[in-house]
């Protein structure tokens, strides 16, 4: 009789634990200085226009439509951009990377418990999670975290600091955003220690990362939009966010751009749109669909029930997959009743 995964209080902790990024104003030709500015977010208020799609009944009649255009679309709301004398944003955050993706930090499952760190350990000493750490170590390298202020820069400039003597520097264009093939000295230097942490060999690695965007003078930059859910009537339409006055990116987005290195999903080629983050249904919320699922057995939890109890996945793919997860981090228990 096959054995069960018996975990049904099941929980990893995240080993990639990246901090909020802070936004800040410069100039290219300056960067390599101190010379940096907190940016700070702006007030708005604005007279809009009515843009949204309207009733048939009030498109197809004229006078109704003039009447609907002509209401004021009065709206409050944030912005944030870079000085009149600046042209380059620098968004800088630091990452934690942490071993012992070996150990749940909770299991109830005596099975999953015996079985789970030996299939683990195998993992760690055959794999040495070079695949994942260069995934990792490209995203870091071509700055994916900026999102929407990578578009348009001219030119992206990547300095990071692992507590070495030499910060590594990473020319951003020069790495692809769509595979993870691009190879340099430095990206090895960078994806090796963040194996080794990974892996165990170190207690802990801690990445400084600064990214210099040259995006043009006074330009318009984009830090996280937050989400309120109980907005009442006259309030601002979109709230950015801060950290005591400084124009910041929400941890988790920085998280969730380094984790994309999922590129093993089934549809990935006929997709075309690259890889995607890691997740347990490799969900595109953007997109509203799940490119893992358990119908096609491609989904997490059916990988990993079998991969923890030591059976073998088809391929060294899967196992990346399943160890990105466990990497990511979050809570896996099994409801007791089935």
């Amino acid at each position: 009789m096959a054995i069960k995964n018996d975990a049904t209080v099941l929980a990893f902790e995240k080993k990639l634990v990246p901090s909020d990024g802070y936004l800040y104003g410069t100039n290219w030709n300056e960067r390599s200085t101190s010379n940096s500015m907190p940016l700070k977010l702006i007030e708005k208020s604005v007279r809009g226009t009515i843009s949204n799609r309207l009733k048939p009944a009030v498109q197809n009649d004229p006078l109704k439509l003039n009447a609907e255009v002509e209401k004021p679309n009065l709206q409050k709301v944030d912005a944030c951009a870079l000085g009149e004398g600046q042209d380059t944003l620098r968004l800088s955050f630091t990452l934690k990377v942490l071993g012992g993706v070996d150990k749940p930090s909770a299991s109830n499952g005596p099975n999953f418990n015996e079985s789970y760190p030996k299939v683990a350990q195998a993992y760690i000493e055959q794999e040495g999670f070079n695949e994942l750490a260069k995934r990792y170590a490209s995203n870091i390298a071509n700055g994916r975290y900026l999102w929407r202020n990578r578009v348009g820069a001219e030119k992206i400039e990547v300095i990071v600091n692992t507590g070495d003597d030499t910060p590594l520097t990473f020319d951003a264009k020069q790495f692809s955003l769509r595979n993870f093939d691009s190879s340099n000295p430095e990206l090895q230097t960078l994806t090796n220690k963040i194996a080794d942490a990974l892996s165990g060999k170190l207690a802990y690695l801690l990445i400084t990362v600064d990214a210099y965007a040259l995006v043009g003078k006074a330009q318009e930059v984009y830090p996280s939009e937050e989400l309120v859910l109980d907005k009442g009537k006259g309030d601002k339409s979109k709230i950015l966010y801060h950290v005591n006055d400084v124009a910041a990116m929400h941890s988790q987005k920085i998280g969730n751009a380094l984790r994309t290195i999922d590129t093993w999903y089934p549809d990935f080629d006929e997709a075309e749109i690259g890889p995607i983050a890691i997740e347990p249904y490799g969900a595109v919320t953007n997109l509203g669909k799940a490119f893992r699922t358990p119908k096609e057995k491609a989904d997490f939890y059916t990988l990993f029930d079998r991969f923890a109890l030591g059976e073998k996945l088809a391929d060294k793919n899967q196992e990346h997959y399943v160890m990105a997860v466990l990497v990511r981090g979050g809570v896996f228990g099994q409801s007791g009743k089935d």
